[in-house]
């Protein structure tokens, strides 16, 4: 023991001495409890023992005048004064080759005082003593289980020569049942956990303790989550196991749990008893302390070896075979169990003997129960855990003041021995308060006040005993408290069932305080640095408080106190060294810190920095201000007058400028304020301290990578040089606020933002700012219940760089918005008024999309709510986005942010909700949430909440979701402008699946309930009818949609109204008054269920398990970061093979768990596997099918996870996922057992099929994870790692071979064997962004195999370009993305497409036939240039053209499919497919003809029908502007938008549905064989209609007004007048027509320009269902007219059309009309006018921001009338004076009369703004001049206007070939006026498309 303890003389043993200076109490008892404990000590401590204590006492001689014994024992009358406040001389101890910074290299036998938190400190002592250790991860006792499976990595030794066997287990349920085996097979055991950790295990713990078997449970004792969760300290959890028969035995220190879990060990070993080896969580057990180690060796020494011979004899061995664990009856399980008492009473007799063990050989002497303080005190506080040092040091003051007081500390609690407790309890003693730190409901007292009354009761000893609490949840524990407790004694009538440290006003239980009471002694200097959590800064203190506690003479302390939330939230560091031991186990009190630090500015505006500053100390701030002008402007002036009056010494730093000049993200600014903290300090010498630091950084960061040390290297010596001392003026101490300083204090506050809502007034306030403490009882809600939407106002500023976007580069994706982590970045909708209504230097552009006509777009970002993670730029494909300073997006940005926040509308209902795009219209009810910037999470659940956040009900897992989504006060969920949001609950970590389950339950029992009421109203007769007839008809309504939420969400609120209405009336029936209790279900629930692979994987799987096979209808978000990421990062079943992660720090050696597959196993349930970034069309897909899925669902998300270590840091996110996916690390599929594996049809969908092994190996080089390991022992990840690569690509090979179809499979496994493949086949491929694209390519693929061919559909990335070779015809259908991008899933094809075709010969493709259909939007400059670059491909290839390249166009009526009609029909004809069945489908709506309508029926029947999206306009004026019988007769038409709600602007159309005359409508009747009047009852069978067809209806109404029967056919109407057909003539007829031999005929009826009705007409056999012709029969859609008025000169609400009749001859010669203009024609506008149906719609040009910028226009015909528009519009700009560029007008027409508006231009000329007009008549005169020729002539003109001047150029007329003569003309004018190149005049225009400079609207 003396070679152990240093080889130094022996000097006197101290034990004895420890014992004379003992408080003798009671005598007898006293004499009693001596005269056993002095024989114990001698029995089992030898004079090698006694050696050893008199060397440990000479050496702990130079470290202090007193020592700890002297400390932890009472001083035999009242303490000196402390001295003065003065300088403590600081001695620098010999540097040891190792620290403590980083647990592993704590040596078994440490021989210094070590600065350690307390888990460290369990763990050194349980690593020692035990054969294996069973871990799982929860705080704060994770660490614990970390540092041994580090111990175990580095192949540290145990006492018994062996390396522990370490094992991560499921649960603590898991870890308690193996511990249980492991014990029982006869290895010694021990597991750590706390809290809910510790109750799973109670079971165990019974079976453990009645087995008499000596485990050791190390616990950091925590809160129970209660009515929320904490996982901060009390000693709830450990109060909650006291009845399993385990002793208990807890420390107050980090000193005290190193020494008292030796003593657990050796007692649990020698009295065959379970110990609880506890202490306090967070407070202890991560809290950093001076502790001298107890070395192996020693505990080697005080092992008894005996003992643990006889323990092994009892493990369960075939050799000596027995039985455990067998079941009793009632005759003898009593009698059992009472024989083990022996054990158990001989247990206070064996702990304290192990106690006198380790006081033998440390001098550090322990009792079962201590007193502290006066030997006669009259006052005395029981209490146990961490606040018994600081009744100690309270016990210390109250004694200076003459106060007989004293403190009785237990240690061990159970069993509880109530002689030790008497013989410790002063005799003197006349009132006594126990404190519990737990509360327990309905208990008469608490645990240990209950035990000291049990105590006295049965030695009769009658005192005065109250009982209280104390510090539950980490509640602060002062010595002010302590004294309120001693306080309280004084009392006649002492309070009972006291609660200390709140203000209870609501039961009135609180003691009151006095003010604060300083019992640190002046030579200690204590410490508060405010930061960030991820920043660094508590890393950072714990580094210093270990460097200051081993390499000085201080003692040292640091406590950590964090927010509830993750990065982002706010950490105060409390850190205090002085020459004597620190038992402050509080945080530094108010006013009493000699340094302190604020790391982030944030700060300086909401919390009170300077309360814990001491009058005279140093203050220091990371800031960029270091001129006192600055500070001036930037601090308040409240904080300016506190430094002058308290004469502080002020520094700043600019430690984010630093971080990032040294190469670190720029909150990493720890070692940059470590630095100047140790430079003001002078705690050490600069070169010893710059030394240590380094060293340190080593230690932490040496397993991240060398950039990353010397980065940090770096930034430590740059921090002195850029450290500012700031000599402020004396004027400070009455300093004012000036503008900027009050701006800087509500710098988020505009004019636009709303006020905070009470309870975020109240709560989120006082927690963010941390005066949450002050919040009285009252303010609570009990339960738990809060609302939710706080984060809206936390306004955190974090980001010191947020994006800027760039307009131009944008092509509106929406990419940026739906992999933003935090919501702060958000595309928004602005009509005309929101435009002209924002805030000055607000961009937008005009929105993209024909549903968005009219509307501008904008991207805004909030710079206060950003965390500057870089995600969306790295999203963004188009360069749009860009990092900026904060300080400059705040000042021009913030104002944008709020005004689209809180005054645009919310405009999601235009698009569909459920597409990437769509979806980030809709307002995100999960924003600004505490997850780390660039977290993986927090983008699906926003994107749920998009989709279905108005109706979720979430059961949330605890994990780091609960940690960002249900923090208390700070809630980042909202409800929208209805009143609707997510409804968000959390239970325990194991249980989330059941209680997810149990509430889908409890929804179909309730809506059930509310079905059967509906239904009960609705059955009743008209004569007993108990509702109201407008409420009976919404029920109705309901009733028949109340499976379809948004149906039913539609129908809701009216429905509530009046039901909320009708059921509060006198006699209201009860089955009502059920209806209004149930309504709030009219809407059904979207049950989700949300948790972490922790949770799924390991802790819950059992219940997701169970969950998956219930069939409930209940959806399961998988937030996979393969990682406890909660927890700091531990492995789980998720965690790949091959990373280096916490608890498998080795390297993890088993593969990842596929729970996906084990999903898909029960066949019942939607499973899905996805990656935001990687594929977000198939993300949202997946979505929406698994919420759409009747029966549960589970949906598998890639989660990065920036514990995970990535060389890009925050922003990788986007990067990791598309990585993970291209190399078939991460699947990304669909499963839905719904559909049939039978013929092409699979339920299960690979949706990316194509891996790449060198993207693997970027993975791997790319992940800290991975890295770390490679650097460490590269053989070993070498060849972890590789197997990981090789089962994913086996996995992936698997999934592909599953989504194959019998026929796929079979073609591959040839391949694969090298056999030839046979047989023609199509093989349709397509390119898809966001999923329009793929459907349309399945369609064909669906359509081709219908038709009986052979045929495959794949994604351009899964075909190899040389494979293309192979096939023998293919059809291409590819989108574009961007401006002319590759669409996602064709960018892989592309890239190498482009290098193979450089060397390919050019006929590689000549047996290879081929068609591509592309889907663009024509208001794009590279409209349809991904297929057009695909097709050109073939072509180059040498391929067979089957088609000519098809142009789907987004911005016609039916979109792509306008094209696709026509264009489907021919390619099947030209690859000569076969004909398709002859069957005709059922159709989507059911109609029935009502025999005897009810009068109010036909009158709703025949009501005006109003088209969906319309509003009433006036018809004011039709005047012709063409003289009588002119061959082409042209109209101008005024209309009146009074009242309609109706906006418009220059550029917009207006869009009016014509109605079928009445000759085309009876046609359709006779052929029906309807006379029109009839009531049509419609029911919705299968419809995928956007808008419902009225439910009644007459025939006529439905002909004349909804159905375009006057429009013309398409094949398929053909096809199905064929099936229809009854006359074998007319079939034979149709079905020439329909097949490939009649195209001619095909096409003469096309060219007959036959109508829908006409074709009734003509085959009267044909006779189809009213539902097949809806099916059959496009809706009237409303025609578009370019407006010819501008707002700003006639006024908003008149509005001009200029139209010319569209009339052409067919080809038998008759005359034909356009069905518009036919209709227009017939309108007869009387002196009222006519209201017609109308909408406005959007412009598709883009207009110029100001009308400064040069216009050329270039107008045809009726194409004059938007010029006219933008002549007017620049007309009255320049009547109000502003500023005007030119306008030229190039005008052609047939001739003069055709020029519409030429007096107005000519006047507008003479004017002014209009500059230039030229006339291009083309038969005018003899030879033809067309407005080409004009534009040649005014060469120089348009050169100038375009060029120069940087115009803008609008054509607008027919289309043929005009657009690209027009083209040519500019082309050719810069080329010849300006001297350009060719090359360069194209590529100017182009610029000029893209960029919105350059529009033609062609007809």
């Amino acid at each position: 023991l003396a070679q152990d303890l240093g080889g130094r003389e022996v000097g006197p043993f101290v034990g004895e001495r420890v014992l004379q200076e003992s408080s003798p109490p009671c005598a007898a008892r006293a004499a009693m409890i001596r005269s056993g404990y002095v024989g114990m000590l001698g029995a089992r401590v030898g004079a090698r023992s006694r050696a050893a204590t008199g060397l440990l006492a000479s050496r702990l001689a130079p470290r202090a005048e007193s020592t700890v014994g002297d400390w932890a024992t009472s001083p035999p009358g009242p303490p000196p004064v402390r001295p003065n406040k003065s300088r403590v001389e600081v001695k620098v101890k010999e540097r040891s080759k190792t620290g403590s910074l980083d647990t592993p290299v704590l040596q078994p036998d440490g021989k210094s005082v070590r600065a350690l938190d307390g888990n460290t400190a369990a763990a050194h002592v349980a690593y020692a003593m035990s054969d294996a250790s069973f871990i799982y991860p929860i705080s704060p006792s994770t660490s614990m289980g970390e540092t041994v499976d580090k111990f175990a990595a580095a192949g540290r030794k145990n006492i018994f020569g062996q390396t522990v066997q370490v094992r991560q287990m499921q649960s603590e349920l898991g870890s308690a049942g193996a511990l249980h085996g492991a014990l029982s097979a006869g290895s010694l055991c021990t597991t750590f956990t706390a809290s809910q950790g510790l109750l799973l295990m109670i079971p165990n713990m019974y079976l453990v303790a009645g087995e008499l078997l000596p485990a050791v449970f190390h616990v950091s004792a925590r809160a129970l989550a209660r009515q929320a969760l904490s996982i901060f300290c009390d000693h709830s959890d450990i109060m909650a196991a006291r009845a399993t028969g385990c002793a208990m035995l807890g420390g107050s220190n980090q000193q005290e749990v190193m020494d008292l879990g030796v003593i657990s060990h050796l007692a649990a070993l020698k009295s065959s008893v379970p110990f609880v080896h506890w202490f306090d969580g967070t407070r202890t057990s991560s809290a950093v302390g001076s502790v001298q180690p107890i070395g192996y060796s020693t505990m080697k020494a005080l092992f008894p070896w005996e003992d643990l011979d006889k323990f092994r004899q009892r493990g369960l061995n075939p050799q000596h075979p027995m039985m455990r664990g067998l079941g009793q009856d009632p005759s003898v399980y009593y009698q059992a169990a009472v024989s083990a008492n022996v054990y158990y009473d001989a247990v206070p007799g064996i702990v304290q003997g192990c106690m006198d063990q380790v006081a033998a050989v440390t001098g550090r002497s322990y009792k079962l129960f201590d007193y502290y303080g006066d030997p006669e005190a009259e006052r005395v506080v029981v209490i146990m855990g961490s606040a018994a040092l600081t009744c100690e040091e309270t016990v210390d003051h109250l004694r200076q003041q003459g106060e007989r007081v004293g403190v009785l500390k237990v240690r061990l609690f159970r069993p509880w021995s109530v002689e030790h407790f008497l013989s410790v309890l002063p005799e003197t003693v006349k009132a006594i308060a126990v404190l519990d730190r737990t509360k327990e409901d309905f208990a008469s007292s608490l645990p240990l006040h209950a035990d000291v009354l049990t105590s006295l009761s049965e030695a009769g000893v009658f005192k005065k005993v109250v009982g209280g609490n104390y510090g539950l949840g980490s509640k602060e524990f002062a010595p002010r408290h302590a004294k309120a407790v001693f306080d309280n004694l004084l009392e006649q009538v002492p309070k009972k069932h006291f609660t200390v440290g709140i203000n209870d006003d609501v039961t009135k239980t609180n003691l009151p305080l006095g003010p604060v009471v300083d019992c640190v002694p002046d030579t200690t200097k204590q410490c508060v640095f405010w930061g960030l959590g991820s920043d660094g800064t508590v890393g950072a203190n714990k580094a210093a408080t270990s460097i200051i506690g081993e390499h000085t003479n201080l003692y040292a302390q640091g406590h950590f106190s964090y927010s509830s939330q993750k990065a982002g939230g706010s950490t105060v560091s409390h850190l205090r060294f002085g020459p004597t031991p620190v038992r402050s186990e509080y945080e530094v009190e108010p006013g009493r810190a000699d340094y302190a630090a604020v790391h982030h500015t944030s700060f300086l505006y909401k919390s009170d920095v300077l309360k814990y500053s001491a009058p005279k100390s140093t203050f220091v701030i990371n800031c960029p201000w270091n001129t006192i002008e600055q500070l001036d402007n930037e601090l308040p002036a409240r904080i300016r007058r506190e430094i002058a009056e308290l004469g502080l010494d002020l520094y700043t730093v600019d430690a984010h400028h630093v971080a990032v000049s040294v190469g670190l993200p720029a909150k990493r600014i720890n070692q940059i304020m470590q630095g100047t903290f140790f430079h003001l300090s002078e705690v050490l010498p600069e070169p010893i301290a710059k030394s240590l630091l380094e060293d340190a950084i080593d230690r932490l960061y040496g397993r991240k990578s060398p950039q990353i040390v010397a980065s940090n290297k770096a930034a430590l010596a740059a921090a002195v040089q850029n450290l500012h001392k700031i000599d402020y003026p004396a004027s400070w101490a009455t300093a004012e606020d000036n503008e900027t300083s009050l701006k800087r204090q509500q710098r988020n506050m505009t004019e636009y933002t709303p006020q905070m809502d009470e309870f975020s007034d109240k709560f989120m306030r006082a927690i963010t700012s941390r005066k949450a403490d002050e919040l009285p009882t009252s303010a609570f809600r009990p339960g738990g219940e809060t609302p939710i939407g706080q984060t809206a106002f936390e306004k955190r500023g974090l980001a010191e760089e947020v994006p800027v976007w760039i307009p131009d580069n944008c092509t509106q994706c929406n990419l940026c918005a739906i992999g933003c982590p935090h919501a702060t970045i958000r595309p928004f909708l602005l009509d005309k008024k929101e435009k002209e209504a924002a805030p000055a230097g607000f961009e937008t552009r005009k929105a993209k999309g024909s549903e968005f006509g009219g509307l501008n777009y904008t991207i805004q970002i909030g710079p206060y709510d950003c965390t500057g993670c870089s995600v969306c730029v790295e999203m963004c494909p188009d360069d749009a986005l860009v990092m900026k300073p904060m300080s400059f997006s705040a000042e021009h940005h913030n104002p944008h942010w709020e005004y689209s926040l809180h005054r645009v509308a919310q405009k999601g209902h235009l698009t569909e909700k459920t597409s990437v795009k769509g979806s980030q219209f809709q307002e995100p009810l999960l924003e600004y949430s505490g997850a780390c910037a660039g977290c993986g999470e927090t983008p699906y659940v926003k994107l749920l909440t998009q989709m279905f956040g108005d109706r979720m009900v979430i059961a949330n897992s605890s994990g780091c979701s609960s940690v960002w989504g249900g923090s208390f006060g700070v809630s980042p969920f909202k409800k929208n402008s209805k009143g609707q949001g997510p409804a968000w609950a959390r239970s325990l970590f194991e249980d989330t699946a059941e209680y997810g389950l149990g509430m889908t339950v409890s929804s179909r029992q309730r809506r059930a309930k509310l079905v059967d009421d509906v239904r009960m109203i609705l059955d009743l007769p008209s004569s007993e009818q108990v509702v109201s007839t407008e409420l009976l008809s919404l029920l109705d309504k309901w009733w028949k949609v109340q499976d379809e939420a948004e149906k039913c969400n539609a129908l809701q609120f009216d429905i509530r109204s009046l039901v909320e209405a009708e059921a509060n009336m006198p006699q209201a029936p009860e089955v009502l008054r059920s209806l209004k209790r149930g309504s709030d279900m009219l809407v059904p629930p979207s049950h989700w269920i949300i948790g972490g692979d922790g949770w799924a994987y390991d802790i819950g799987f059992g219940g997701l398990d169970h969950v998956l096979a219930s069939g409930e209808n209940v959806n399961v978000l998988v937030l996979d970061t393969e990682v406890y990421s909660n927890t700091g990062a531990q492995a789980s079943k998720a965690s790949p093979k091959g990373a280096s992660i916490k608890m498998c720090v080795g390297g993890k050696e088993a593969k990842k768990k596929d729970l996906g597959a084990i999903a898909m196993m029960h066949e019942n349930a939607y499973v899905a596997s996805v990656s935001m970034a990687a594929d977000p069309a198939q993300t949202a897909k997946a979505f929406r099918e698994a919420e759409a899925f009747k029966g549960p669902s589970l949906i598998v998300a890639y989660a990065t996870c920036v514990d995970w270590g990535h060389r890009l840091g925050d922003k990788a996110m986007p990067m990791q996922q598309v990585q993970a996916v291209d190399s078939g690390y991460w699947p990304v599929y669909r499963y839905d057992p719904s559909k049939s594996d039978e013929g092409d049809q699979k339920a299960f969908e690979l949706d990316a099929k194509r891996i790449s092994d060198k993207t693997m190996e970027q993975l791997l080089m790319n992940e800290n994870r991975f890295t770390s390991l490679q650097r460490v022992s590269p053989d070993h990840a070498k060849m972890l790692q590789g197997a990981m690569a090789q089962e994913a690509a086996h996995r992936h090979e698997r999934r592909r071979r599953l989504a194959m179809t019998d026929e796929d499979l079979l073609e591959h496994l040839k391949k694969l064997m090298g056999e030839q493949t046979t047989g023609e086949r199509v093989t349709v491929l397509y390119g898809s962004d966001t999923g329009n694209a793929e459907q349309v390519a399945k369609n064909f693929h669906f359509e081709l195999k219908r038709r009986g061919m052979r045929a495959k559909c794949m994604s351009l990335n899964e075909v190899e370009v040389p494979n293309l070779q192979d096939e023998s015809t293919v059809l291409v259908v590819c989108s574009t993305a961007g401006q002319g991008d590759m669409p996602k899933t064709a960018v892989k094809f592309w890239e190498h497409a482009q290098g193979f075709v450089e060397t390919a010969p050019p006929d590689f493709l000549k047996d290879t036939k081929f068609a591509v259909f592309g889907m663009g939007d024509a208001s794009y400059a590279m409209f349809n240039e991904a297929a057009k670059q695909i097709d050109g491909l073939f072509g180059r290839l040498g391929a067979e053209r089957l088609m000519d390249l098809g142009l789907g166009d987004d911005q016609h009526a039916a979109r792509f499919h306008t094209v696709l009609e026509d264009w489907a029909p021919d390619f099947f004809d030209n690859i000569e497919a076969p004909a398709p069945p002859a069957e005709l489908g059922a159709p989507t709506h059911l109609v029935e003809v009502l025999e005897h309508p009810a009068a109010d029926l036909a009158q709703i029947a025949a009501e005006a029908y109003v088209p969906a999206h319309s509003s009433p306009v006036t018809m004011r004026l039709k005047k012709p502007k063409v003289p009588d019988g002119y061959e082409r007769p042209i109209n101008h038409f005024e209309f009146d938008l009074t009242g309609s709600g109706l906006i418009y602007e220059q550029g917009d159309s207006l869009g009016l549905w014509p109605t079928n005359s009445k000759e085309e409508v009876d046609r359709c009747l006779k052929a029906l064989g309807l006379k029109g009047d009839e009531v049509l009852r419609i029911q919705d069978v299968d419809s995928t209609r956007a808008t419902p067809l009225p439910e009644h209806i007459t025939p006529r109404r439905l002909l004349t007004e909804i159905l375009d029967i006057g429009g013309w056919p398409k094949r398929r109407f053909y096809e199905m007048l064929q099936l229809c057909a009854t006359d074998p003539k007319e079939r034979e007829e149709l079905a020439l027509i329909c097949s490939r031999e009649g195209k001619e005929t095909y096409q003469a009826c096309i060219g007959e320009s036959f109508t829908y009705a006409e074709l009734l007409e003509k085959y009267p056999s044909a006779v189809p269902s009213i539902g097949h012709l809806i099916d059959y029969i496009p809706d009237i859609q409303p025609r578009l007219y370019s407006i010819a008025s501008s707002p700003r000169m006639r006024g908003e609400d008149e509005l001009h059309l200029c139209i010319i009749r569209n009339d052409w001859q067919a080809s038998s010669g008759r005359q034909r009309v356009g069905q518009c203009t036919r209709w227009l024609q017939e309108l007869d506008v009387n002196g009222d006018g006519i209201r017609l149906p109308a909408k406005v719609h959007k412009a598709a040009v883009v207009m110029p921001e100001t009308h400064e910028t040069p216009m050329l226009m270039v107008g045809l015909g009726t194409g004059i009338a938007p010029m006219r528009a933008f002549i007017e519009e620049r007309v009255a700009a320049f009547r109000d004076g502003e500023k005007c560029g030119p306008m030229a007008l190039f005008f052609g027409a047939r001739n003069r009369i055709e020029y519409s508006y030429e007096d107005e231009f000519s006047a507008y000329h003479e004017e002014g703004p209009l500059t230039t007009i030229s006339l291009a008549l083309s038969r005018e005169q003899k030879e033809k001049i067309y407005v080409t020729h004009r534009l040649k002539e005014h060469q120089q003109l348009v050169y100038d206007l375009i060029h120069e001047q940087k115009g803008n150029l609008y054509l607008c007329g027919p289309g043929g070939n005009v657009p690209g003569q027009v083209r040519k003309s500019v082309v050719d004018s810069i080329v010849e006026c300006g001297g350009h190149s060719p090359e360069y005049a194209e590529k100017y225009v182009m610029d000029m498309q893209i960029n919105g400079r350059y529009n033609v609207e062609a007809w």
